[in-house]
């Protein structure tokens, strides 16, 4: 995210007594990393530095604290501003001296801040709807040593998280991930790192269902889902997401679930033949079915992709954030991950075959409620632009 305002801002910094690392990064690295991703022109230099600035304003943060994304942005949107959260505070003043050096004293906790500075809190500044993760926050601005490094990592990583998703990596992945990703960050292992172990496992699921071993299989898979909900959050957290590393992973996410599909078809098919017998569901139904249950999910998985993305383009919104029911829908509408808890059941129940004909079912229901999603959306549009039901509570909370 960038700012508009280009007024030149020498970054300064009230040092932490102890310092404390949150996913391998010192309080001043992480702020330095925010707002450069923000100033990315290069105006902010630290004041320690032969070319601070003269002129211009000085931006004062507390190497103590954790600032969210909003906290800094609204900081950098204007001068003579402050915030503060029960003692964890930054300051930004459009003068150097005496002005300059209470809003230092007050970040310390001494003195009062001078006259004439905009204060505000976390609460004040507004909940912020995060679009890249489909939700609605509000900022929050903590001090680390008063909340320790454990909490502050858990918040972190918790605004790292997706607010609609599916039901596994919303409710199962959270706790596993957020140790793995802390790991990981003490590992120094990078998230294209962990995008690339994904990557081995997707091909690894795809050969063990080719030769009919769904079991091994589905723990490849499931390993998968769950190195996938891991890579996002290490970057976020981390803040090293890359442009690259952004195609990396949605590309693989994209791309795989058909061939997911096609293998177990194709494994299911081999062990019919073979007499194996994948299944009662499978020795009943014969080839032909699963031929054409096969078609069904593959289909349906692209007409799914395009009506969603036939959304956006109509509506200028994702399907999935519209109203409530839209949201919560995303729970469990056909995609890879409520699938593979279908396809882990048919399993589970000695019938594999079974699995695969609740995907093809699941699928045409899912295309079904799209379907009535996006007429009623037409409807809709007919009275008023369509926006997000996060943004309406957004403004009711605000």
């Amino acid at each position: 995210m960038t700012t508009e305002d280009k007024t030149p801002i020498t970054l300064d910094f009230v040092p932490a007594r102890s310092p404390v690392k949150l996913f391998g990064l010192s309080g001043r690295e992480r702020i330095m990393k925010m707002i450069k991703d923000r100033r990315a022109d290069g105006v902010v230099i630290g004041a320690d530095d032969p070319q601070a600035a003269s002129s211009g304003d000085w931006l004062i943060m507390d190497e103590d604290c954790l600032y969210d994304g909003p906290v800094i942005d609204w900081l950098l949107a204007g001068p003579d501003r402050a915030v503060d959260a029960d003692g964890a505070r930054a300051g930004r003043v459009s003068s150097k001296g005496e002005q300059q050096d209470a809003v230092r004293a007050w970040i310390k906790g001494a003195g009062s801040l001078p006259e004439g500075i905009d204060l505000a809190s976390p609460d004040s500044i507004g909940a912020a709807y995060r679009t890249a993760l489909r939700k609605r926050e509000t900022p929050y601005c903590l001090r680390i040593s008063a909340i320790g490094r454990e909490k502050a990592e858990q918040r972190l990583f918790a605004g790292s998280y997706k607010g609609v998703t599916d039901f596994v990596t919303k409710y199962v992945w959270p706790w596993p991930a957020f140790h793995l990703t802390r790991l990981c960050a003490a590992l120094k292992i990078s998230p294209n790192m962990v995008t690339s172990l994904s990557l081995v496992l997707v091909l690894a699921a795809f050969w063990f269902f080719w030769q009919g071993d769904f079991a091994s299989g589905l723990l490849a898979a499931w390993g998968m889902t769950f190195l996938d909900t891991v890579d996002g959050k290490l970057a976020r957290t981390t803040l090293t997401s890359s442009k690259w590393g952004n195609i990396f992973d949605h590309g693989i996410d994209l791309v795989h679930p058909p061939f997911w599909y096609w293998s177990w078809a194709h494994g299911l098919s081999s062990g019919l033949e073979a007499g194996v017998g994948p299944g009662s569901s499978a020795s009943w139904l014969g080839l032909s079915s699963l031929d054409w249950a096969l078609w069904v999910i593959l289909v349906g998985y692209v007409a799914g992709r395009l009506m969603e993305g036939y959304f956006i383009a109509r509506f200028k919104l994702e399907l999935h954030i519209w109203r409530r029911f839209d949201s919560f829908f995303r729970l469990i509408v056909s995609r890879r991950n409520p699938n593979l808890i279908l396809l882990s059941l048919g399993l589970l129940l000695g019938d594999p075959a079974a699995g695969f004909l609740w995907v093809a079912l699941w699928t045409i229901a899912s295309l079904a409620v799209h379907g009535v999603q996006i007429v009623q959306a037409e409807r809709a549009a007919r009275n008023h632009p369509l926006s997000s039901w996060l943004d309406g509570a957004l403004r009711q909370d605000s």
